[in-house]
């Protein structure tokens, strides 16, 4: 998902009274903006900041769902739920009480978690092209082919090794961030973290190649 493909939220879900602040924001002007400062103005009622915000945030967000879902309409009905919240509820935010990423991956994650306890079937859609020009052809197909393979087995995994690795793993956060977004303690982070890396291998033993390695650093 680009940030093209916006979330789709009707005008209806955030038409407002006109507000005292200038009505013609325009989005270049909110980009130096903090996310804090972008809620402030949200708050307010202005429309632009919110497209502002969901344009800074949506990919990484739509990522995150997909990883765990692997389904991309199943992860944009996640991530339009997760930022209509933000326009319904945008009275409640309080600046300095948590990052808003972190709120927002922690949305995210739950609202996954209530899908795949509806439905169980997954399906690898996509597979991300690799961000590097620098690599040779080779390697990049190697990468590619090894992506697949390691979605794949992610995708079997117990929902809560799922997310905690593709947290680690395609977000590279800490634990401790990790703990934030999922609600529980570093050590049960790093529980999930060694099993799911565990289980991983268990299903990679088939591969004559070590395809964590192509793709992490333990």
């Amino acid at each position: 998902m680009s940030n093209a493909t916006m979330v789709c939220i009707s005008q209806s879900d955030i038409s407002t009274p006109e507000s005292t602040q200038a009505k013609s924001l325009q989005a270049q002007d909110l980009s130096a903006l903090s996310d804090d400062e972008l809620l402030g103005l949200i708050a307010m009622g202005q429309e632009v900041a919110f497209q502002a915000l969901v344009a800074r945030h949506i990919d990484r967000g739509y990522a995150v769902a997909y990883r765990i879902l692997h389904n991309g309409s199943d992860a944009e009905d996640v991530l339009q739920d997760a930022f209509l919240q933000v326009w319904t509820r945008r009275d409640n935010w309080k600046s300095g009480q948590a990052k808003f990423s972190t709120w927002l991956f922690r949305v995210v994650t739950n609202r996954c978690i209530d899908h795949l306890r509806k439905n169980k079937a997954t399906a690898l859609d996509e597979i991300p092209e690799p961000k590097d020009g620098k690599l040779s052809q080779s390697k990049i197909l190697e990468m590619r082919e090894g992506l697949e393979l390691l979605e794949d087995a992610v995708a079997k995994l117990p929902d809560q090794q799922r997310i905690a690795l593709v947290f680690s793993y395609y977000e590279n956060m800490s634990n401790r961030e990790i703990a934030k977004i999922m609600d529980t303690s570093v050590s049960a982070v790093e529980s999930l973290l060694k099993r799911g890396k565990q289980k991983l291998r268990i299903i990679l033993k088939n591969d004559s190649r070590d395809i964590l390695s192509l793709f992490t650093q333990g």
